[in-house]
């Protein structure tokens, strides 16, 4: 079912040639500058990977969701940072597909379509994590703009983004159905950046904190309707999750990758790790984890490119593929011992990034629920 198009393997083997070459030798310097350098992010534009999902007369290259599965993969296996980058970018890119008018397409989406402009997804706040409709962020029209007031945290590409979909109340009576989407420029009046994370993992990643006291948004930035926006939001996060767990299987595969060649060089009592039924057990499970979650991973993206519903695929890889990228890490780190806790080995960062993948984008508690609602829906 899952057997790769010819053109799917070229993607995968430019994307995988690409990450060795221009990410693994600088690692370090990502995250010690705490995010990608510029000439970085234009040469991941560069390859078209900003557009991969999105058609051809967007400026995209037209191959799916599983086209940006495949390229996640390849990335995080190397750089989960630049994986997590391209798929928020993207992520803030479909709701201008799904709702956007014509003219909203073509000053915003296609720019960030050729990754001439980073996009951002601005829906978590303080108070409103795992619960999005309980949001406080409002939107209020005054003649011809919309007056934003309110607070987004956690915000991955926060003041590096050029463009953010915004999720704010215009009617908080209707709860939910009162939520609207905004586009938002990085410039505009009463928009400015709070807090930016230091965190666990992802340490390259920019994630933190958006500001909005009166910002005034033309209306012609109000993107689809008023009360569309929550709509909006969950379309989006299902392409999300599917995007998301892609990173997990890179990231399950590269910690994979890193405990073999360790078992295989590293000698006890007299013997390589490897020869140990313990250490070739550990090993088994690992690859057998990672490779379920790469097929739920590819179920989730061919769904979604065949036009089909794929809410609980999306969240099953999504949780399936964070949580294997999770023990893969532990094993790793347990196969390398004390050294697996050094920064001379890889797998330290390995386990750093795996614990962010569980939470972010919805954490394993709400891909559970949202798995258990479709399961007695049926």
């Amino acid at each position: 079912m899952f057997e790769l198009k010819e053109e799917h393997v070229m993607l995968r083997d430019m994307v995988r040639e690409f990450a060795e070459r221009e990410l693994a030798p600088r690692l370090a310097e990502f995250e010690s500058a705490g995010r990608l350098p510029e000439d970085v992010i234009r040469k991941i534009a560069e390859l078209n990977l900003f557009g991969l999902a999105f058609p051809k007369e967007l400026g995209g290259a037209d191959a799916g969701l599983m086209g940006y599965v495949l390229a996640a993969e390849e990335l995080a296996r190397v750089s989960v940072d630049a994986a997590f980058m391209c798929s928020v970018s993207i992520g803030a890119t479909y709701p201008l597909l799904f709702a956007g008018s014509e003219e909203q397409k073509e000053k915003y989406l296609k720019p960030m379509v050729r990754g001439e402009k980073l996009g951002a997804f601005a829906l978590t706040e303080p108070n409103a994590g795992s619960d999005a409709a309980s949001i406080e962020t409002v939107a209020i029209k005054e003649g011809d703009e919309y007056v934003l007031n309110g607070r987004k945290v956690f915000i991955t590409n926060a003041s590096i983004a050029d463009t953010y979909i915004v999720f704010a109340y215009t009617d908080k009576s209707k709860g939910a159905k009162g939520i609207s989407a905004f586009i938002v420029e990085r410039g505009m009046e009463g928009f400015s950046f709070g807090k930016i994370e230091d965190k666990l993992g992802m340490r390259a990643s920019v994630v933190g904190e958006l500001v909005f006291n009166e910002c005034r948004v033309p209306v012609e930035n109000l993107l689809g309707n008023e009360g569309e926006g929550f709509k909006i939001a969950m379309a989006t996060l299902d392409r999300d999750r599917t995007g998301l767990a892609a990173v997990g299987v890179g990231l399950s595969q590269a910690c994979l990758d890193a405990a073999k060649k360790y078992a295989k060089e590293r000698k006890q009592f007299g013997q390589p790790l490897a020869r140990f039924q313990h250490i070739q057990f550990t090993i088994a499970d690992m690859a057998v984890e990672t490779e379920a979650a790469r097929l739920l991973t590819y179920k989730a993206a061919s769904l979604a490119d065949a036009g089909k519903r794929f809410s609980k695929e999306a969240a099953m890889a999504k949780l399936y593929a964070s949580e294997v990228a999770m023990r893969s890490a532990i094993n790793a780190v347990q196969i390398h011992g004390a050294y697996g806790c050094t920064r001379d080995y890889p797998v330290e960062r390995y386990f750093r990034d795996a614990k962010v993948l569980s939470i972010a984008v919805g954490t394993s508690e709400m891909q559970r629920l949202v798995i258990s609602r479709e399961e007695f829906r049926s």
